[in-house]
């Protein structure tokens, strides 16, 4: 396919999407199995117009890929309900975290003893497939600022912060197999800079950039005369230092752009003099805030955050429909064999379950949501980054080879899977979100 092809692909599913946007909220399934499908359709599986080799373009996929976790998990972050407190973060902190670890060493240990793979691609294969997704779960993730459903603010805060809480396993996984650099100091250099030090800078580079750009922008809105913010650019623009920051000092820039947009929007929210309901958290309404009485339109000064989501959000749409389009133009289903099915059962029904119980143990949340918690682990986009990013570190070609197969298989099947149970159990099981 040619770049004319392109245009007139995507732009007609844009157009379809756009116009069948009610058809599709009212349908039993998802708008990434529907431009599954068509990348299916048009793929080797079909028509085989469309042929996207991930082996002879890992460089550009991982681009792409990483473009599109930025965006959303900066508009994760920003609808996040402030401000941070434990009671409130415990059960997705324990998710990132500790479910995070179990999930890697349970698909690690199924890969070593069943699959028969090394141990290090076993935890290559775990980081890969470990994280939940921030770009493919929009329909069980919080869906506006001030959303307070638990469930959905438990797997949208989940998703932000394990893409950054997985790098540290593929980091392991790749410098077991002798892939990348310092590989043979990896048992110590592993947890004193890829786990405590990658982790702890990156949150602080984040919640500090984040608040003080929410300082920046409040400050230039409220002075005479006033400034006009393009807060487009701005959120953009701090998700670039964000990162770049990061990545000089060895942080996860994931974990950093999250929290830098939790930053933001808290900040915004206490400088505006937002009220607190019942819970203690901050209301996301700051009209009525006390900056808006004292100021000379009656009006609050608009945020950052608040104006930049609308536009991340569409960025994060057109991201989710280019990339689902070239998973399925990855695939073919006739080269689909048992070692991906298995791992796919294995991930969807043990690993997740087990290791969200596991590690909500003891935490004050409930039956029903720890298994709902449990089913919604949806795989995508992050999987495909760290995936690519593996094989463009030096992965040897055939181990890629063999893992590139397993884990597109298995996000195809998440797709799948959990696109036709999303809208029934949400509607049925859990029915306050």
């Amino acid at each position: 396919m040619n770049t004319n092809h392109w245009f007139l692909l995507v732009g007609c599913l844009m157009l379809a999407r756009g116009l069948a946007a009610t058809t599709i909220s009212r349908s039993p399934f998802t708008s990434a199995m529907v431009y599954l499908g068509f990348g299916l359709l048009l793929g080797p599986t079909v028509l085989n117009i469309l042929d996207f080799d991930p082996m002879l373009q890992s460089d550009l996929l991982e681009v792409l890929t990483e473009i599109a976790i930025l965006i959303s998990l900066f508009s994760a972050g920003i609808k996040m309900p402030v401000p941070f407190k434990l009671r409130h973060w415990d059960p997705p902190l324990r998710l990132a975290w500790l479910s995070m670890t179990l999930t890697v060493a349970l698909v690690a240990a199924f890969a070593f003893f069943v699959l028969g793979l090394p141990l290090g691609a076993g935890i290559l294969l775990g980081g890969i497939l470990a994280p939940t997704d921030p770009v493919l779960a929009t329909d069980v993730q919080v869906r506006h600022a001030g959303d307070k459903d638990q469930l959905r603010f438990t797997l949208t805060c989940e998703a932000g912060m394990n893409d950054g809480s997985a790098f540290p396993f593929v980091f392991l996984g790749l410098a077991m197999l002798g892939v990348g650099e310092d590989t043979g100091a990896y048992h110590w250099r592993w947890f004193l800079v890829d786990v405590v030090w990658a982790s702890g800078a990156a949150i602080v580079v984040g919640y500090v950039g984040g608040a003080l750009t929410a300082r920046l922008g409040w400050r230039l809105r409220i002075i005479e005369p006033r400034h006009d913010i393009m807060d487009d650019l701005v959120g953009l623009g701090l998700i670039a230092v964000v990162y770049g920051v990061s990545s000089l000092i060895h942080a996860w820039g994931f974990l950093a752009v999250f929290f830098a947009a939790v930053a933001l929007r808290q900040t915004e929210l206490v400088l505006a003099g937002a009220p607190k309901d019942r819970q203690g958290m901050l209301e996301q309404d700051v009209t009525k805030s006390a900056v808006a009485r004292t100021s000379h339109t009656h009006e609050a000064p608009m945020t950052v955050s608040t104006e930049s989501l609308v536009f991340k959000e569409h960025l994060e749409r057109l991201s989710e429909l280019t990339l689902v389009l070239l998973l399925g133009g990855m695939i073919s289903l006739r080269n689909m064999d048992l070692d991906a099915l298995w791992m796919a059962v294995f991930l969807f029904f043990i690993a997740r379950p087990a290791s969200v119980f596991l590690g909500l143990a003891g935490s004050a949340t409930s039956f029903r949501l720890r298994a709902m918690t449990g089913w919604f682990g949806v795989r995508g986009i992050g999987s495909i980054y760290y995936l690519m990013y593996a094989i463009e570190q030096g992965l040897d070609p055939i181990l890629a080879e063999r893992l590139t197969h397993i884990a597109l298989f298995v996000i195809m099947l998440s797709i799948v899977v959990h696109g036709f149970s999303v809208k029934p159990l949400m509607d049925r099981v859990w029915p306050r979100g």
